[in-house]
């Protein structure tokens, strides 16, 4: 016996159950969301590979460096004395 076949003497039985006034989403709902799940997969693996190319060590600044004096960075150290 086949599967369509099964299937075809299930219908009758699922018809008597079924509340022709309820709304359920049904295949196309499932489609949508498996295919916005896939959507939002994609888009954190993709940000994922982007984040692991940045770098976060902050370069300095080249005008502050020119511009601090040699001894500076001493007196920086204790301001409140």
């Amino acid at each position: 016996m086949y599967a369509t076949q099964a299937l075809t003497h299930l219908v009758p039985l699922a018809a008597e159950e079924l509340d022709k006034n309820k709304v359920t989403p049904g295949v196309l709902g499932f489609l949508v969301f498996a295919a916005l799940a896939v959507g939002v997969w994609a888009l954190m693996k993709s940000m994922n590979r982007h984040m692991g190319r940045v770098n976060f060590e902050e370069a300095p600044d080249p005008d502050a460096v020119a511009a601090e004096p040699a001894g500076g960075k001493g007196k920086a150290a204790a301001p409140g004395k």
